[in-house]
């Protein structure tokens, strides 16, 4: 895999690193089985991040997941929303 997949949208306002899109310079995807969470949301009141949306994917810990290569994500985009956590991988498909 010789490129990283892009946050294409995070719908998550209560995260630190959504504002106007996800400005964190990578999120990781953790969760437990059927489920897919974003390990990088933090709810505070203090604006993180780069000044503008360029998100990607730096790791993912869903193997189970049919994009998961090697423990990286290979969809052509991801987005984050809420789910059953806060802020879920809703890209996430348990292959």
């Amino acid at each position: 895999m010789s490129v990283v997949t892009s946050v294409s949208e995070c719908s998550v306002h209560n995260c630190s690193f959504n504002h106007d899109g996800c400005t964190a310079v990578a999120i990781t995807v953790s969760g437990s089985e059927e489920h897919a969470s974003c390990a990088t949301f933090i709810d505070t009141s203090v604006s993180g991040g780069l000044p503008k949306m360029l998100a990607h994917v730096g790791a993912c810990q869903r193997s189970e997941c049919s994009f998961n290569h090697d423990l990286l994500c290979g969809a052509p985009a991801v987005k984050v929303g809420p789910g059953a956590d806060a802020a879920d991988c809703l890209t996430y498909t348990h292959a």
